[in-house]
């Protein structure tokens, strides 16, 4: 697509824009609406049903999960990297150090390129929080998460999540994310199984757009 078709279609997404705010007045600011907020915000379920939802769905996204024990958490660690035969791990700053594997050459970031990233066997990170009720894991760039070109490069995603971790519903995830999303540079990623698309026969084809294989180790604090 050519300079002007790209100018062409832009004004004509922008000129549906201005016509759907026509009768919008000025001066009026998002406060000044309210909006229906009366969907679920908590999920009262026991801690041990969140977290056994979380694994099911989690699952279900053909991403592969299990559930440690803190003390096990180092082995389990290693004996995934073995099992996927990866020699090299990439591994963001703020990563604690009893989960860095022996015996695996350790690409620390930041200062990794692209192609440094991209020729890795795969990266172990943290992350925010997960959600049970959809499975997904949200990273906000915090300590041992990295930027998010970490979790979009590599081929293998081996991610780490403690149970107190897990909320129930999407708004309690949201809710931890304020710090985050007020602070300059934090991207904010939704990790809801491995990177998937369908081509025009509906075919799905796996790590177009991201790491073709999750891995979630979660670990037992105790408190499901």
């Amino acid at each position: 697509m050519n300079t002007s078709a790209l100018d062409s279609a832009r004004e004509a997404v922008l000129g549906r824009v201005r016509a759907a705010l026509s009768d919008v007045p000025g001066d009026e600011t998002p406060d000044d609406v309210i909006i229906a907020r009366d969907y679920r915000t908590v999920d009262p379920s026991p801690r041990a049903a969140l977290i056994e939802q979380f694994i099911e769905r989690v699952a279900e996204y053909n991403a592969q999960v299990r559930r440690v024990s803190a003390r096990d958490l180092p082995a389990a660690i290693l004996e995934a990297c073995r099992a996927r035969g990866a020699a090299t791990l990439v591994v963001p700053e703020g990563l604690p150090s009893a989960w860095l594997p022996e015996g695996v050459t350790l690409l620390r970031d930041p200062g990794l390129s692209i192609d440094q990233l991209d020729h890795s066997d795969g990266v172990l990170t943290a992350c925010a929080s997960g959600i049970a009720q959809t499975g997904t894991i949200v990273l906000d760039a915090g300590a041992g998460q990295g930027r998010r070109a970490l979790t979009l490069v590599p081929d293998y995603h081996l991610c780490i999540i403690r149970d107190d971790q897990v909320v129930g519903l999407v708004p309690e995830a949201v809710a931890l994310l304020h710090s985050a999303a007020s602070g300059p540079g934090r991207p904010i990623t939704f990790i809801s199984g491995p990177s998937a698309t369908s081509d025009i026969e509906l075919n799905r084809v796996e790590g177009v757009h991201g790491p073709r294989t999750l891995e979630v180790i979660l670990v037992d604090t105790g408190e499901a």
